[in-house]
């Protein structure tokens, strides 16, 4: 496991914005993404009766909503020891299959970093 403190920090940031959706809202993922003008976006798993979303799809979605037209890079913190390929195919529909998707556990540690694609 590579602690957080070993990234880049702009990849740090992400993961601690993450993280802190998570504790803050208790749910079970938070995730950040980080637009192409370095802009970030921060958000928790959505649980309603007609609409459910993990934490990375939410942080995609803001960022659309926002007017973003590509990604840097995507986190995801929770207890999961694996990006979702629904969560990959939502980076991937914006910002491409070579995007990074960084893996981290409640602790803020990278399990791992994967591409989009």
């Amino acid at each position: 496991m590579t602690q957080s403190t070993d990234l880049a920090p702009e990849d740090r940031k992400i993961i601690t914005l993450a993280r802190s959706v998570r504790a803050r809202n208790g749910v079970p993922e938070g995730a950040a993404v980080r637009d192409e003008t370095g802009r970030t976006y921060a958000a928790g798993t959505v649980t309603l009766e007609s609409l459910k979303l993990s934490a990375l799809q939410t942080a995609v979605a803001m960022a659309v909503a926002s007017g973003a037209t590509s990604l840097e890079a995507a986190a995801v913190v929770g207890d999961a020891d694996a990006v979702a390929d629904a969560d990959r195919a939502a980076v991937r529909d914006l910002a491409g299959p070579q995007t990074p998707v960084l893996l981290a556990g409640p602790d803020g540690g990278l399990r791992s970093t994967v591409t989009a694609g």
